[in-house]
């Protein structure tokens, strides 16, 4: 019996892992040597995946001006799937320098877009030899760069709602506050540690308050998250200040024998700011 070839489901952090996955899965449907995605801004050409089965023809990082490329030929037709049987004597790949350096061949492309229409690039295959197309490989194109637009609709997706889920608001010059709500896995704290490093930097900061008053619950992964969080602080010359801590919360902290030695601890977000000589003036 044989099995067909399955696209690899499993957890894909970004779009760019989930186009090394489709493009693997595309080399063992179709034998032509080389499959590629190219991202553009029409000015540079940029090869963000490739796939080669024998010879290199195209190298992930690599970049070309775009007009040289045969990726702007795809963008300039549309949405309707380019493929040229031989890139020496179609009119409109003969003359390009790639051309010359590859030899000869046949290539295939379709433009990647966004769902608002803007082009994000192309999904190409490329070969030195003749390859002759197939209704299935022209479908197979179609399919994963449809898929390609759905996936880059996703990460931009997760993008903003990492920037919603890590909320660094900056309370004057050399003072921001992250307040954290909910609960804290691995894949959250990565992000909020990438986030407040950032900003920090960014923003010039010389404290952060890390308000705690919405953490849903603390166990020894929170806890180290968190002191993960205020040793990295403390390594760019930034100085944490722990704030909001619930009565559960601090019962449960001295349950897990949690060590805050040396960090700057408050009962809420006023008294961080007097700890750091800043006082809040109330009209009467």
């Amino acid at each position: 019996m044989i099995l067909a070839p399955t696209l690899n489901t499993k957890s894909v952090r970004n779009f760019e892992e989930a186009t090394e996955n489709i493009l693997r899965f595309m080399s063992k449907l179709i034998d032509i040597n080389t499959l590629f995605v190219a991202k553009n801004d029409k000015q540079i050409n940029e090869i963000k995946k490739a796939v080669n089965k024998d010879a290199v023809l195209v190298e992930a990082g690599s970049t070309l001006p775009f007009h040289e490329t045969f990726c702007k030929l795809s963008v300039e037709r549309g949405k309707e799937i380019l493929f040229i049987e031989d890139i020496t004597e179609n009119d409109l790949t003969r003359h390009l320098d790639v051309t010359a350096n590859l030899g000869g061949g046949s290539f295939i492309a379709i433009p990647i877009y966004y769902e608002d229409g803007e082009n994000y690039g192309t999904i190409c295959g490329l070969d030195t030899k003749r390859f002759d197309f197939t209704e299935q490989h022209l479908e197979l194109f179609q399919t994963m760069a449809s898929l390609l637009t759905y996936v880059l609709e996703l990460d931009k997706a997760n993008k903003e709602i990492k920037e919603l889920s890590v909320p660094i608001v900056p309370l004057t010059k050399g003072v921001a506050i992250l307040p954290i709500i909910g609960h804290i896995n691995e894949y959250r704290a990565e992000i909020i540690i990438q986030s407040t490093l950032e900003s920090s930097t960014n923003l010039e900061l010389e404290y952060m308050i890390i308000d705690l008053s919405g953490v849903s619950r603390i166990n020894n992964s929170v806890s180290e998250y968190l002191l993960n969080i205020v040793k990295l602080l403390k390594l760019i010359g930034v100085t944490p200040i722990l704030t909001g801590f619930r009565p559960d919360l601090a019962i449960k902290t001295l349950e897990i024998h949690v060590d805050f030695k040396g960090i700057m601890i408050t009962n809420n977000l006023e008294s961080a700011l007097l700890e750091i000589g800043f006082t809040l003036n109330r009209n009467e």
